[in-house]
């Protein structure tokens, strides 16, 4: 394995370069008979393409999917689904100015001291144009995990750089470009404009959850839910934190409050963000996740070239001030990724095994 597979049972290796003729991945392990069109991995990849705002970069990429194979007369066979993404905005000559240097917060200097050839063009390979895919492949998991289980998914953008955002209904999510659950959204605009105008960019900080799920999917030792979650989110690009339930502030609380109260009716709180254990309670999953500013600015910064001379890198182009703004939609999908391959473990594992006492839905009361 060399980092692009991702999953166990449902597995997705994903495959292309920013400035290549297409991206893609191919999914191995989707139970057959569920019904599955472009359209409905579609949805998703228009949530996440670039170009759809003005805060955004300018790319223009219509992110059309195409099903190559794995699905007959409408329905999954069972056998390997391979997505594939056609690039055809690319600007490989922005990109001039970097053969010779590294970008600073970039993946320029690592990827070529690790193979010793990287190709520039948009970061290649590190480029968060190779969401996309990843993107293709959470809308086959919500599917499936939605007609089965009826879990979905749903994540919100809770603070741009030091601007918190306050939460006033999911409504608001899908009528704003930063997926945003407040109805006002100026402030986060004038904030953006000014970062473009000074040459500068800022990080971000994301909400998913996924409701409706069973009580039992994860490992008790190093297959934990959380766990997992966890990694599959720091493989998200410019991720530098995770917490899962109330995360960090857990620091602060007494045993006394943390703990979540069982009661007849449900759990009291979800501090625990729905895992005990590495195993989920059937509570909502609660993730929360730590994006960086964007490092591909056009303000000057000092670096070096592969001769390690010193050199002042101007990053030319078109990129995020916030590459947080698109990320909500990966997030989510990167959640369902790890739902659908545990959803999936435990059943090659229990089958329908279920404990017989009166279920508590582990919904917060």
């Amino acid at each position: 394995m060399s980092g692009n597979t991702f999953g166990t049972l449902f597995c997705v290796t994903n495959f292309g370069e920013s400035h290549g003729p297409a991206i893609g991945c191919v999914i191995d392990g989707c139970p057959p008979g569920m019904a599955l069109s472009e359209a409905d991995i579609q949805q998703d990849l228009d949530r996440r393409r670039p170009g759809t705002s003005r805060h955004v970069t300018q790319r223009n990429e219509p992110d059309q999917v195409q099903i190559l194979s794995g699905v007959y007369e409408g329905k999954t066979t069972g056998t390997p689904i391979a997505l594939l993404i056609q690039n055809t905005d690319q600007r490989s000559k922005d990109y001039g100015n970097l053969l010779q240097t590294f970008r600073p917060g970039h993946a320029d200097y690592t990827y070529f001291q690790k193979f010793g050839i990287r190709d520039p063009r948009g970061g290649g390979r590190s480029s968060a144009r190779l969401t996309a895919p990843t993107v293709a492949a959470g809308a086959v998991a919500k599917k499936w995990l939605q007609e089965k289980y009826g879990i979905q998914f749903k994540g919100c953008m809770t603070q741009l750089g030091d601007l918190p955002i306050p939460f006033e209904s999911w409504d608001h999510v899908g009528h704003n470009p930063f997926y945003a659950p407040c109805a006002d959204v100026k402030v986060f605009e004038d904030y953006m404009d000014s970062l473009r105008k000074a040459g500068d960019s800022c990080g971000a900080r994301i909400r998913i959850v996924a409701t409706g799920m069973p009580v039992g999917l994860g490992q008790p030792l190093y297959d934990k839910l959380d766990a997992d979650i966890a990694y599959a989110m720091m493989g998200l690009n410019a991720v530098k934190g995770v917490e899962i339930g109330s995360g960090f502030a857990s620091v602060a609380h007494r045993g006394t409050m943390h703990g979540d109260t069982l009661t007849p009716q449900g759990f009291a709180t979800n501090h625990a963000g729905g895992v005990l254990g590495g195993i989920s309670s059937g509570q909502d999953l609660e993730v929360s996740i730590a994006i960086k500013p964007t490092s591909s600015i056009v303000s000057p910064r000092d670096s070096i070239d592969q001769n390690s001379q010193a050199v002042e890198v101007v990053t030319k182009g078109r990129h995020d001030p916030c590459v947080g703004i698109r990320a909500t939609p990966i997030a989510e999908a990167l959640l369902a990724l790890v739902v659908m391959d545990h959803a999936l473990r435990h059943r090659a594992q229990c089958g329908d095994v279920h404990v017989d006492m009166p279920a508590i839905a582990g919904r917060i009361a």
